[in-house]
C-alpha cells in the first residue's frame, strides 16, 4: 500500500490497514510493524524499534502506544497522531459495528467455534511478535543471554515481568549488556 510520498499519509494508510488484521490487539501486529518500520520504509533501526517496544510495554496505558512512538519518530507530534488514528480508528469503528451484530448470535454454535479458533491464532501472532522483538533486541551475546534468562524466568516463575524489565534496565544502564 503506497500512501504517496508523504510520511503522514504512509503512517495513516499503513496503520489503518494493519489495524484490521491485528487479531489479538496491537501486540499481534508487531512483526508487521517491524517489517514496515525497519525493513520496508527504513524509518528506524532494529535497536530503535526494540527500544520503542520496551517503552510502550513499560509505560502505563494500552500496548498500542508503540504505534504512537513510531509515528512520533517518523514525523513528530502530527505523525504520532496520524499513526494512532490509523491504528485505532478503523479497528474501533469495526469493533463497534461488529459487536452489535455479534451479540445477536450469542447462542449460535458457529460463534463458539469461531471464538475458540481465534484463541490459538491470537497466541501465535503474539508469540511471533515476541520473537521479532527479541531478535531485534539481540545486538550482543550479553543481550541474547539476558533475553533467554528473562524468558525462562517469566515462563517458569510468578515474578512480575516489570521486575524483569527493571533488572534488564539496570544491566543496560551499567553497560553490562
Amino acid at each position: 500500500m503506497s500512501a504517496g510520498s508523504s510520511p503522514l499519509g504512509s503512517l495513516l494508510g499503513h496503520f489503518a490497514l494493519l489495524s484490521l488484521f491485528a487479531v489479538g490487539g496491537a501486540n499481534a501486529a508487531i512483526p508487521e510493524m517491524h517489517r514496515l518500520s525497519v525493513v520496508a520504509m527504513h524509518w528506524m533501526t532494529d535497536r530503535q524499534f526494540a527500544d520503542m517496544y520496551a517503552i510502550a510495554q513499560v509505560a502505563p496505558g494500552p500496548n498500542v502506544l508503540i504505534v504512537t512512538l513510531i509515528g512520533y519518530h517518523v514525523a513528530g507530534p502530527i505523525g504520532a497522531l496520524m499513526a494512532t488514528l490509523g491504528m485505532c480508528g478503523p479497528a474501533s469503528f469495526f469493533a463497534f459495528w461488529f459487536a452489535r451484530i455479534w451479540d445477536r448470535f450469542r447462542d449460535a454454535k458457529w460463534r463458539t467455534v469461531l471464538q475458540a479458533a481465534l484463541i490459538p491464532l491470537s497466541l501465535g501472532l503474539v508469540a511471533a511478535s515476541a520473537f521479532v522483538v527479541a531478535r531485534a533486541a539481540a545486538q550482543s551475546a550479553g543481550a541474547v543471554v539476558l533475553i533467554a534468562v528473562t524468558a525462562a524466568v517469566a515462563m517458569f516463575t510468578r515474578i512480575n515481568p516489570l521486575w524483569l524489565f527493571a533488572a534488564a534496565g539496570v544491566l543496560g544502564l551499567a553497560r553490562l549488556v
